[in-house]
C-alpha cells in the first residue's frame, strides 16, 4: 500500500467532513475513516466526490496510507471515545507518530492523554477548533497544545486551513504544552457564553422594556455591527432578527426560551473556582441558561410572583445608546476575566501563553471573532505583563466613556424588574476590582470568631496571622490560616 496521505481524520460528522474538505482545498491528501465504515463510502460518493480524498475501511488501511511521521486527527465526541481510539491507534503507530484530538475535550483529560501517549513513544496534540460548521469548512480558529515536538509536523496543515486576518496572518499558532490548547479553547467558549448572554440581555431590554419589535431591533444591531461592537455574534443577531417564518412573522419570536449547553461554559466556571479567579460574568451566563431551562416553573411563578411593570419610558433612542455602551463595557469585563483565568492557569500549569497571540487566533474563524480582539492584541503587544485588561489605557478610557450609561441600564433594569445578570455582575465586578477596601475584614473576623481561622492586620506586615478569643470562652489555638 502506497503511503500518499498527509494526514488522517477519524470521525465523519459535520466538523470532521468540513475539516477534511478544507484540507483538500489547500492541497493536502487526507485519509478519511469512520467507525461506521459505510459513512466513508457515503462521504466519498457525495461531499468528497471528485477530490483527492482517500477512504479507509479499517484502521490498518488508514495507517498504511499515511506518510511518516503519521498524523491522525480525531474528530469524535469528547470523553470515552477519544480514549478508546487512542488505545486502538497506539499499537498501530510507530515512535514519533502523532495523535491529534480536535474535539472539545476537557483540558485535564488532554494533560493526562499527552503524558500517556508520550510514554508510548508517540506525540500528542489537543487542539481547540472554533468556528462551527462554516468555520471548519472555510477557515476556523485553531488552538493547538500538547507535545511541542509535534507542532512542526502539523503547523503547515493547521496554518493553511485556519482563518486569516491582518494581511494573511493565520488564526492558529502553538499555545503551549499538554492541555494548554484545550484550556484556551475552553476559555474561548466561556467568553462566548458571556457575549451571548450580554446580547440577549440587550435584546430583552429593548423587547420588554422599550416594547421594540424584532423588525425595530434589526436596524439597531445592524448599526452596532458597523461600529466598535462589530463581531460575528452581533452580525448573526442582526440576521436572526430579520429572518421571517413562512407566515411572514419573525421566527425568533416563535422559538421557545429554554437554552441548551454542552458543558464547556460549566468547565470554565469550575476551573475558575479551582484557581480562585472570579469570572463572575461567565458564571452568570452559565446560570442564566440554567434558569431558562426552568420554563414550567417560571411560567407558574409568573402567575404568583408579581413585580414592577417593565415598560421603560423616556427617550428610546437615548436608552438604546445606553444599552450599547453597557454592552461594550460589560464585554470588556468578560474578556478581562477570561484573561485573568488564562494567566492564573499559565502560572499553575507552567504554560508560557502568548496573550496577544491568543487574541490574534480569536480574530477570525471563531465564534467570538470581532474587531474588539484587535485592541486586546495591541494591549498585550504594548505590555505583555499587563495584569488586567481594564488597566490598559484604551480599555480604561472605554469604560470611563461608558460607565454612566452602564449604571443607568443596570439601575433601570433593577427598578423595572428586568433580569440582567450579566450586565449587573460585570458592573459589580468592576466596582469591586476598583475598590481599595472591601468588607472582607468583617468576613475574616467572622471566620476567626466561629472557626479560629485567623486574620491579617492592616497595621502589621502581610503574612503575619492573628487569632482573637472573641468571647472570652475560646482558646488561643488557631484552626488554620486562610488562603488567598
Amino acid at each position: 500500500m502506497q503511503a500518499t496521505a498527509d494526514i488522517a481524520v477519524i470521525g465523519l460528522a459535520v466538523m470532521g467532513q468540513n475539516l477534511i474538505l478544507n484540507m483538500n482545498d489547500h492541497g493536502f491528501t487526507v485519509a478519511a475513516f469512520n467507525r461506521t465504515v459505510s459513512k466513508v463510502d457515503d462521504f466519498l460518493n457525495n461531499e468528497a466526490k471528485g477530490t483527492r480524498i482517500v477512504g479507509a475501511h479499517s484502521m490498518e488501511e488508514m495507517v498504511g496510507l499515511l506518510k511518516r511521521p503519521r498524523r491522525v486527527m480525531l474528530m469524535v465526541k469528547a470523553g470515552q471515545a477519544v480514549d478508546e481510539f487512542i488505545e486502538l491507534l497506539i499499537p498501530r503507530l510507530e515512535p514519533g507518530d502523532i495523535i491529534i484530538d480536535g474535539g472539545n475535550s476537557l483540558f485535564e483529560d488532554t494533560m493526562r492523554r499527552t503524558k500517556y501517549v508520550e510514554s508510548k513513544g508517540l506525540l500528542y496534540i489537543g487542539t481547540g477548533v472554533s468556528g462551527g460548521e462554516e468555520g471548519a469548512r472555510r477557515g476556523p480558529s485553531i488552538m493547538p497544545g500538547g507535545s511541542p515536538a509535534a507542532w512542526p509536523h502539523v503547523k503547515p496543515i493547521f496554518q493553511a486551513i485556519a482563518a486569516k486576518v491582518d494581511n494573511g496572518a493565520p488564526c492558529c499558532d502553538w499555545v503551549g504544552e499538554n492541555g494548554a490548547g484545550h484550556f484556551v479553547k475552553m476559555v474561548h467558549n466561556g467568553i462566548e457564553y458571556g457575549d451571548m448572554q450580554l446580547i440577549c440581555e440587550a435584546y430583552q431590554l429593548m423587547k420588554v422594556g422599550l416594547g421594540m419589535t424584532a423588525d425595530e431591533m434589526h436596524p439597531v444591531f445592524a448599526q452596532w455591527y458597523e461600529g466598535e461592537l462589530n463581531s460575528y455574534l452581533i452580525e448573526i443577531t442582526r440576521d436572526i432578527l430579520a429572518y421571517k417564518d413562512t407566515d411572514g412573522q419573525p421566527l425568533v419570536d416563535k422559538i421557545l426560551d429554554t437554552a441548551g449547553q454542552k458543558g464547556t461554559g460549566k468547565w470554565t466556571v469550575i476551573s475558575s473556582q479551582e484557581l480562585g479567579i472570579p469570572i463572575t460574568l461567565i458564571a452568570e451566563a452559565v446560570y442564566a441558561r440554567c434558569v431558562s431551562a426552568l420554563k414550567d416553573q417560571r411560567v407558574a411563578a409568573s402567575r404568583k410572583l408579581k413585580g414592577p411593570r417593565p415598560a421603560i419610558s423616556g427617550d428610546r433612542q437615548k436608552f438604546v445608546e445606553d444599552i450599547r455602551k453597557a454592552l461594550y463595557a460589560s464585554k470588556i469585563v468578560s474578556y478581562a476575566q477570561g484573561y485573568m483565568l488564562m494567566r492564573a492557569a499559565a502560572q499553575q500549569y507552567k504554560w508560557n501563553l502568548n496573550y496577544g497571540g491568543i487574541a490574534l487566533m480569536w480574530r477570525g474563524g471563531c465564534i467570538i471573532r470581532s474587531v474588539f480582539l484587535g485592541k486586546i492584541k495591541e494591549a498585550f503587544d504594548n505590555n505583555p505583563k499587563l495584569a488586567n485588561l481594564m488597566l490598559d489605557p484604551f480599555f480604561k478610557q472605554a469604560i470611563k466613556d461608558s460607565h454612566r450609561s452602564w449604571r443607568n441600564v443596570v439601575a433601570t433594569a433593577v427598578k423595572k424588574g428586568i433580569p440582567v445578570p450579566a450586565f449587573s455582575s460585570a458592573l459589580a465586578f468592576f466596582d469591586g476590582f476598583r475598590s481599595a477596601v472591601l468588607p472582607a475584614n468583617l468576613l475574616q473576623a467572622q471566620r476567626d470568631y466561629f472557626g479560629a481561622h485567623t486574620y491579617e492586620r492592616v497595621d502589621q506586615p502581610r503574612g503575619q496571622f492573628f487569632h482573637t478569643n472573641w468571647t472570652g470562652r475560646g482558646g488561643t489555638t488557631a484552626s488554620s490560616t486562610y488562603t488567598v
